[in-house]
């Protein structure tokens, strides 16, 4: 089953979330805000996207302005990564699309034509 992680005030979310419905595709949505993803599974995903904890993080949102994190990410453990990610849900990335065999991150059209 399809995960697609959102934030419903995101226009480029409701994007992703059209495309989607679109397609006819079969998915769970889940409120990044009210439904924040937990530490394991964070640590899993990342882990299968096997490209570090940058790509997680929402680089142009205000709680990542506020923590500074623009210079720490650098120097954040897998463990510290996830512990912030699972307490300020809006630090995540978003859409976020959890598939069988790979992680989105983001709405790229292109990659959700191949769907």
């Amino acid at each position: 089953m399809i995960q697609f992680i959102y934030y419903p005030k995101c226009s480029t979310c409701m994007k992703a979330l059209k495309h989607l419905k679109e397609k006819e595709l079969s998915f769970q949505s889940r409120d990044i805000v009210l439904e924040t993803p937990t530490k394991e599974e964070l640590k899993q995903w990342i882990e299968r996207k096997n490209e570090g904890i940058k790509p997680f993080f929402n680089t142009a949102g205000q709680v990542y302005k506020t923590l500074k994190l623009k210079e720490k990410i650098n120097e954040l453990s897998i463990d510290e990564a996830v512990e912030l990610l699972s307490t300020y849900g809006m630090l995540i990335k978003r859409p976020l699309l959890v598939l069988d065999n790979q992680i989105i991150l983001g709405y790229k059209k292109e990659i959700y034509e191949k769907l």
